[in-house]
């Protein structure tokens, strides 16, 4: 049976000179019960204006559809029915995640509360009974100790346990259909798989159907039974998931399928050690006494100790809270740590250019960019702190032969962050940290943001200008495929410590910890 079926959706948005811009053009696709699709496409492409036309979440009258468009929902047309009647379908009867649950999440208000009042906005029920359903919901969620997590806030819960509130949030009232728009891109490997098993559980269990936005291929591939791919606003090919993989079609499909890389890096061996560790440790106090002593703390880095070699790429995995990022940030001098971080045999605390000679690239460009700054203030930022006798001229002409060096343009110069796409802020973020010619990048978690198309660019760019600047990197990532294409080694993290650390080769092919094995098997 058809559940709902979405006919030749065209969405437009008005630009600053009052002029409709077409973002969706003449999608179509039906959307059956106990079904789940999976909508695949570049950033851009319209998947999560198509997903938000559904409940009409867009910023009308900004956004408008044209006259043919229709979607058909129990045999009415939702972007013609009434707000009352849309209202009583929101929530209730078609649910929605959205991609970041830290964003979707009342950061002052617990879960409790927010989980009650959700079910209430759609239920006559008391305060008690809705506090039952909750902690029942949490329970389904798989969430552990589900009475104390509903005192907790967003921020005390991690990125998984947030996505699984979202979760309960949108089961709560039992939709018909659940839309999940990127729902597992922030999250690391396992946490992923964990969210997509209890999506297809939830979906069985209730008889409910779901559209499934992502650009992780393998994720739909695993989690869809049809799939619609999106390119420039239009659905370019569709149907059977396993069809359209195996033998697609379209070029702009099959170039999606082929946007990944194999590694061609070899272990660097017997080279210059231009980084050690030694004995790093940090923790973080979680409760004091009355008179200041901490009682409880938390061991996010727990005597972690390695090396690193010139022109190597030392790869970082593990799960959220495994102390990778800690560990970055003791590496770049941005934390508090006991312990010793030797740069080139010279302690990096008592070295005058440390942070010169380091440099770190974040996760999320777009809040790691100063809105406020142009693309030249913020690439040039470095060399006022660092080459201060450079001229005017001479700065200008630095930061223009960096931005060709990430395959930007002089015209990028003047530009704000607002104004380029996902992976060009992070070229951007990759020539801010080049510009004082460091020896070491840290990237955080360069590319778990971007489409699989832009991921491949911006790997590209990250090996092409190792060789070419003889980079040493340390790269962490959840992403195995993408530590795999660029590691000579990797060191695996659990709970604050380094299990594991071997040649890529080794750790992808004969894992010996039992964590590592629990890691690639989910990445597969």
């Amino acid at each position: 049976m058809t559940l709902l079926s979405v006919k030749n959706l065209d969405v437009s948005f008005k630009n600053g000179e009052g002029k409709y811009v077409p973002a969706v053009s003449g999608v179509s696709f039906d959307l059956e019960a106990g079904e789940i699709l999976g909508i695949v496409g570049e950033s851009g492409s319209g998947k999560s204006v198509t997903a938000l036309s559904i409940l009409k979440l867009l910023p009308y009258p900004k956004a408008i559809h044209s006259p043919k468009s229709a979607i058909y929902y129990t045999e009415g047309d939702l972007l013609t029915c009434s707000e009352d009647m849309l209202r009583s379908i929101r929530g209730k009867e078609i649910a929605y995640i959205f991609q970041e649950p830290m964003s979707s999440l009342n950061p002052l208000h617990t879960i409790g509360k927010q989980l009650i009042e959700n079910i209430k906005i759609h239920s006559k029920i008391s305060n008690k009974k809705a506090h039952l359903k909750a902690v029942s919901l949490l329970k389904q969620v798989e969430i552990s100790n589900p009475e104390e997590r509903m005192k907790a806030y967003p921020y005390e819960l991690s990125g998984g346990q947030r996505q699984r509130v979202m979760i309960a949030m949108a089961i709560s009232n039992r939709p018909k259909i659940l839309i999940a728009d990127e729902p597992t891109t922030a999250l690391d490997v396992t946490i992923q798989m964990q969210i997509i098993d209890l999506l297809i559980k939830l979906c069985d269990e209730m008889n409910m159907a779901m559209v499934f936005i992502s650009h992780n291929l393998r994720l739909v591939a695993n989690i869809a039974d049809k799939v619609c791919v999106m390119q420039a606003g239009k659905i370019v090919e569709q149907g059977d998931v396993r069809e359209v993989f195996e033998h697609p079609k379209h070029s702009y499909t099959k170039k999606l399928l082929n946007s990944t890389m194999t590694s061609s890096k070899l272990s660097i061996q017997g080279q210059q050690t231009i980084m050690k560790a030694e004995n790093l440790n940090v923790s973080y106090p979680l409760k004091k006494n009355l008179w200041g002593r901490v009682t409880k703390s938390l061991d996010a880095l727990k005597n972690v100790c390695f090396s690193l070699y010139k022109g190597e790429t030392l790869g970082i995995v593990g799960e959220s809270g495994s102390g990778k990022t800690t560990l970055a940030m003791c590496l770049a001098d941005l934390c508090k740590y006991d312990g010793e971080v030797f740069f080139d045999g010279i302690n990096g605390k008592d070295v005058l250019d440390f942070h010169k000679k380091i440099q770190i690239v974040f996760q999320d460009p777009f809040n790691s960019l100063n809105p406020r700054m142009t693309v030249g203030q913020i690439v040039g930022e470095g060399l006022e702190v660092f080459e201060r006798k450079l001229d005017k001229n001479q700065k200008y002409q630095r930061i223009i032969k960096i931005l060709r060096d990430v395959e930007l343009t002089e015209s990028d110069f003047y530009k704000y962050p607002h104004e380029f796409s996902g992976g060009q802020r992070q070229r951007i973020a990759i020539a801010r940290a080049l510009i004082v010619n460091p020896e070491i990048i840290i990237l955080d978690e360069p590319t778990s943001a971007l489409d699989v198309t832009i991921q491949k660019q911006i790997l590209t760019l990250l090996l092409r200008l190792q060789k070419e600047k003889n980079l040493s990197y340390i790269f962490i990532s959840h992403d195995m495929h993408a530590v795999e294409v660029m590691s000579d080694r990797i060191a695996v993290m659990k709970d604050g410590e380094i299990v594991e650390v071997d040649s890529s080769w080794k750790i992808l092919n004969e894992p010996h910890h039992k964590y590592t094995k629990k890691l690639i098997a989910a990445s597969l």
